[in-house]
């Protein structure tokens, strides 16, 4: 990890001091931690997980760019398809699931507005304190006229009519890890060695045996490693309690279960990023890195008719982005843009679009409740037949 920027001070006492809890926590269960627990805490702890802590975690300062932050074009295109629905239902809310920095909330609020379709209200559960400061510092500034509207929460609420918005969250939902030998599958947890934290083999538990063969991954060659979300269905299942009437949008990167489970795929999808740096090593930093696993859509799509929502729509990020009125917003924006305005709009559309870029590798979902009209995000291309 020699070639990653230093930390500062602050965020390397903190790793210091989170690091401390996970190795109490290891001692405690015997010497050996469950990796989603291990994620759980790198993330989530109270006082020192990264998305608790103080750190800046978006934008060109902190340690990766999430497709809002490139710039307008991607909320506004959001936007018109949660105006689609937002009109079709006669109007409703619209919920975010973690808003970040809070950049989308600004742009959909005000291409919402401008499209005369404004929610009632706009939700935004936020469990981080230090992120829904920053929220409604940018939210105030950017659209005073509209902070009235926004209303932020810890807990969902009890029901729902309108859209959901779920931007990059379930990638960043703590993982178990698991690898096949010659002797069948296997768990990997971790421990304490010479050089800090590090992989630990532990025996596969009833629970992971009975996923891998429900899902019939277990066929799986040895030497395959990858990753299982447990947290993924309950998840699904509270929004199918939550949403009354309207659709949720899931976008994020990740496959269907075929393309998760692939042999291109064998070493798993674990990702880590630090200061624009993308790795592999989730024990570098805890708390001080961001640590996601890809999403599993067929995964999400089964959770989805368990939980009593119907998958309306499943499609490329840049065929949803053209479905949404790509060509439209671009044309507003380059209007009046000048050269460098242009120049940067260009930039941003080829980072959404291109299949090496954002517009394959990240994928949007439609998951509805009582709600049968069609969706202009997935009128270009609707992939559900790839689940």
């Amino acid at each position: 990890m020699s070639r990653l920027p230093a930390p500062d001070p602050q965020t390397l006492a903190d790793s210091r001091a989170l690091e401390a809890r996970i190795r109490a926590e290891i001692e405690a269960a015997g010497g050996a931690l469950s990796f989603r627990r291990y994620m759980e805490m790198a993330l989530y702890d109270p006082q020192y997980g990264y998305y608790t802590g103080g750190l800046a975690k978006f934008g060109p300062g902190g340690d990766f760019i999430t497709a809002p932050e490139l710039g307008p074009v991607f909320g506004r295109c959001l936007a018109r398809q949660v105006a689609e629905v937002l009109n079709t239902l006669g109007g409703g809310d619209v919920l975010e699931f973690g808003g970040g920095s809070g950049v989308l909330a600004v742009e959909l609020l005000g291409a919402l507005r401008d499209l005369d379709c404004l929610p009632e209200r706009y939700l935004l559960l936020e469990p981080s304190p230090v992120l829904r400061a920053r929220q409604r510092e940018r939210i105030g500034s950017a659209l005073p006229e509209l902070a009235g509207r926004v209303v932020w929460l810890e807990h969902l609420p009890e029901r729902l009519q309108g859209v959901v918005v779920a931007n990059e969250v379930l990638d960043a939902m703590p993982v178990r890890r698991f690898g096949i030998s010659g002797d069948g599958p296997f768990e990997l947890g971790v421990g304490v060695g010479d050089g800090g934290f590090e992989d630990r083999v532990l025996p596969a538990d009833e629970e992971l045996i009975a996923w891998l063969n429900d899902t019939g991954l277990d066929g799986l060659p040895p030497g395959f490693v990858s990753e299982w979300n447990p947290v993924l269905a309950g998840w699904v299942k509270a929004l199918g309690a939550l949403l009354e009437q309207g659709v949720a949008f899931i976008c994020d990167y990740g496959w269907s279960r075929a393309e998760y489970y692939h042999p291109q795929h064998a070493e798993g999808t674990l990702v880590c990023h630090y200061r624009h740096h993308v790795h592999d090593d989730p024990y570098f930093l805890p708390g001080g890195q961001d640590i996601t696993a890809s999403v599993d859509f067929t995964a999400v799509a089964e959770a989805a008719t368990q939980a009593g929502l119907e998958v309306l729509g499943y499609t490329l990020q840049n065929a949803f982005l053209i479905g949404s009125g790509l060509e439209t917003v671009h044309a507003g924006l380059a209007k009046d843009a000048d050269p460098a305005q242009a120049a940067q709009l260009s930039a941003e559309i080829q980072k959404l679009m291109l299949p090496g870029q954002m517009g394959e590798r990240f994928r949007v979902m439609a998951l509805g409740q009582c709600y049968d009209a069609p969706l202009c995000g997935f009128s270009w291309q609707d992939h559900r037949h790839r689940l």
